[in-house]
């Protein structure tokens, strides 16, 4: 690569400042709104790739065939101003501004009323280019005191300063948690807070990469990070923050925020590869039917393992084994009856004995070899085979048309997008680019994505004012506007615990904010009781709880697996359906709002400097704290609770303790340690036996002391799947407990016209609560005061 260190300002192009920076690329520099900045180069007068799939301001849907890269629609773009002196260029509106100095060439970004730049450009060769491989790379300063966070799953700490990732896409079953590298999604996302504040940095470049957070020494040019790409373009988009929550909210609005998944699919679930894969699969799911029944153990959905789909020991994409599955139709039915929501795994790759391979063949919709015309053949787990080119309208239509005939038409309702990482490594590998063709290695992660956005468009128009729910192991930033996705198939080990715990928190700080891990760990040896119970535990209160795995010994991670402690697993699990109220309102806020679900506990007190070490506990929302045991042997374990006024208060027995300091809290298997700040306000249920809202005639409101001045909570209900949820189809409510002179008054503002199963939501203090007024106005159900909860 070439150093790009001197630029000439050429002037205006609509919002942007332009550049000549040399080897025949122009740089150009714009203000898209008063917190988002954007750089974009164009080399040799163009782009390697003119458009893309990650980019949807506000929802705002790019099309099949992408978003055009010169696209600004969907942005403010404010006025802004650019002044040209001594050698400097500065673009400035809106409250933000980039100051770019031409020789050494580099950009430094201010935030209004701020002398320090919050993010700039290495003064030592910042920009990189290859005009023989399209490689590129960019360098900037990197400050002692800075943490880094994001990246999409990646393994390790949560912090990731000091540590290098390769912005790749593999199928690594069994990864270590704490060490593995690259894992299943592409998404070159940095988030970076310290002594200037927070702000992130988001690289719109589907290519493989490399993000260097610090793991780079180099005494030529002091402290630096960088990303680079061996192909694509260099396009980035800054987000000023200042702090974290604004950064992550706005990295969500960015990519197009989180889809709102139906009600059931928040309830436990299960699959195996085992189960689907046995001769006497259909048998084996009817038993697992009875054990619930037998153990009292709530599941709202069945997700299939591929075996479904074999023929011998291999997996055929539409294809139904009518030896393990002589009535598929039957066997939906029979789940839905149940209370369980069928959802079938399924893969992108056709294997080249696949019984409709010569079909897709003469229809020309895979990915191929441009070199010969031929399909690009790509190894898979099977064997060798063939992938679907979801850029090929042709081949989209032929997926749309398997989901339809060979899923939803059986009663299926989801599609697990599986083993979807694209690991065709033929460098003449061609996609179809709707008529416009490209090389794959320019947005190989852009094929999980627009596989996932069909899955969920074709659930849409099949079932009409349902919210659809579809699930994707890999994809690039955005695959959360359709699905719910996990940290894949982790190991059954007690560091995953520590790790998932980290990787999780980094996910839902890149924009996942539905996700979850594999219940007891997918690959490994199998989990004695004891991990076990405290995997469930772990893994209890995430947006998503799947009981997944594949085992060498044939053993399945079911709930009854180890008899001794089938009681604490149950309690755990009731403990999900109890907080399912305040779980649902948390996706509500997250789709809504593009609030987390899950967060690191600085997310919520940055205030607190202790808080900024905690990796091994999260909060839940704003109110909840939950801290899983992560070592073996323990039966308790210590609990830093962060500075808040009034202390926290244990969700189990109502216990209070002072806040900015750390406990010991007892914590015996099936005993999950969870937390709640004071005034904050929890609804919970009593309908512990499935996800169902016709059903669901009690609801409490658990009011944890009372507030120094004001403290406000939520609870949103609909019918459980509605596409109506931002409209009349819901009820919304905002509790405000307010200390007045006279007391304390609980004031509730409602909007939306839905009815729930529930008549009245009964206040039940926790302490602190005497003398109540309720002021109520507008809800379609009462508000009553109750006894105290404990």
């Amino acid at each position: 690569m070439k150093a790009l260190t001197e630029a000439r300002y050429r002037g205006r192009d609509g919002i942007w400042a332009v550049f000549d920076i040399g080897l025949g690329a122009d740089l150009r520099v714009g203000i898209l709104e008063k917190d988002i900045g954007r750089v974009v180069m164009k080399a040799d007068g163009g782009y390697r790739l003119d458009r893309g799939w990650t980019i949807a301001p506000g929802g705002l849907e790019p099309p099949y065939e992408g978003r055009p890269r010169d696209s600004n629609e969907g942005f403010a773009c404010p006025e802004a101003a650019v002044t040209e002196r001594d050698g400097q260029v500065v673009v400035e509106g809106a409250g933000l501004s980039a100051l770019v100095t031409l020789s050494p060439f580099g950009i430094a970004w201010r935030r209004a009323g701020e002398e320090r730049p919050f993010l700039s450009d290495r003064t030592t060769q910042a920009y990189f280019l290859s005009r023989k491989t399209g490689a590129i790379q960019h360098v900037m300063a990197r400050h002692e005191g800075e943490r880094h966070y994001g990246v999409g799953d990646k393994a390790g700490p949560l912090d990731h300063t000091g540590r290098r990732f390769k912005i790749d896409a593999v199928d690594p079953c069994g990864f270590d948690a704490e060490l593995s590298d690259p894992l299943y999604k592409m998404i070159p996302f940095v988030l970076v807070d310290g002594p200037a504040g927070a702000h992130g940095v988001f690289y719109d470049n589907l290519a493989v990469g490399e993000m260097d957070l610090g793991c780079t020494i180099d005494n030529y040019h002091g402290l630096f990070r960088s990303y680079s790409a061996g192909d694509g373009d260099l396009d980035y988009y800054v987000l000023a923050g200042p702090t974290v929550p604004e950064v992550v909210r706005r990295f969500s609005w960015l990519t197009g925020g989180q889809a709102f998944a139906p009600k059931w699919s928040l309830g436990f679930a299960t699959t195996s590869m085992t189960i689907a894969d046995a001769p006497d699969a259909d048998a084996r799911i009817t038993d697992y039917i009875e054990k619930c029944r037998h153990y009292r153990i709530p599941c709202d959905s069945f997700h299939f393992g591929s075996g479904y789909t074999s023929i011998g020991h291999r997996r055929y994409a539409f294809n139904w084994n009518r030896a393990k599955f002589p009535d598929p139709a039957g066997t939906m039915a029979r789940l839905k009856e149940a209370g369980m929501q069928p959802v079938t795994n399924l893969k992108p790759c056709l294997l080249d004995d696949h019984p409709r391979l010569a079909e897709a063949r003469q229809q020309d919709i895979l990915v191929r070899d441009g070199s010969t015309g031929e399909p690009a053949i790509a190894q898979f787990w099977d064997g060798l085979g063939y992938h679907v080119d979801f850029t090929n309208p042709g081949g989209r239509a032929w997926w749309r048309n398997g989901i339809q005939t060979a899923l939803l038409d059986y009663g299926v309702v989801t599609v697990w997008n599986d083993n979807n990482e694209y690991e065709i490594w033929d460098e003449d590998a061609v996609c179809d680019g709707d008529g416009r063709p490209f090389a794959q290695q320019l947005a190989r992660a852009a094929q999980p994505l627009l596989m996932t956005k069909l899955s969920y468009e074709a659930q849409a128009e099949h079932s009409p004012g349902k919210r659809p729910y579809s699930v994707t192991r890999g994809g690039s930033a955005g695959i959360w506007r359709y699905a719910q996705t996990w940290s894949g198939d982790n190991e059954t080990a007690w560091k995953t615990l520590r790790y998932n715990l980290t990787q999780g928190l980094n996910m839902s700080l890149s924009g996942m904010f539905n996700i979850g891990h594999d219940v007891g760990g997918f690959h490994g040896p199998s989990p004695n009781p004891e991990l076990f119970c405290r995997f469930v535990e772990f893994c209890a209160l995430w947006p998503r709880m799947v009981m997944n795995s594949w085992k060498d010994n044939g053993v399945v991670n079911l709930p009854w697996m180890h008899e001794s402690v089938i009681p604490q697993v149950r309690e755990v699990i009731t403990l999900r359906y109890r907080l399912m109220p305040y779980l649902y309102t948390q996706m509500w806020r997250a789709s809504r709002a593009n609030e987390p679900v899950v967060r690191p506990l600085f997310y919520d007190f940055p205030g607190d400097a202790s808080a900024l070490n905690v990796q091994d506990s999260y909060m839940l929302g704003p109110d909840i704290l939950v801290a899983p045991v992560l070592d073996e042997g323990a039966t308790g374990r210590s609990v830093y609770l962060p500075d808040h006024p009034g202390g926290w208060f244990d969700f189990h027995d109502g216990r209070h303790f002072e806040g900015g300091r750390t406990i010991w809290v007892e914590a015996p298997l099936g005993r999950l340690p969870l937390f709640v700040r004071c005034g904050a306000m929890i609804p919970v249920t009593r309908q512990t036996d499935r996800v169902d809202p016709s059903l669901d005639t009690q609801r409490d409101l658990l009011v944890f002391g009372s507030p120094a001045g004001e403290s406000e909570g939520f609870l949103y209900e609909d019918d459980g799947d509605t596409t109506d949820w931002k409209g009349q189809g819901r009820m919304e409510l905002r509790f405000r407990l307010l200390r007045e002179q006279a007391g304390l008054t609980l004031s509730v503002d409602a909007d939306g016209s839905y009815k729930p199963a529930f008549e009245a939501i009964t206040v039940r203090p926790v302490a602190g609560l005497d003398q109540l007024r309720i002021r109520s106005e507008g809800a379609t159900v009462r508000v009553v005061q109750g006894e105290k909860a404990y």
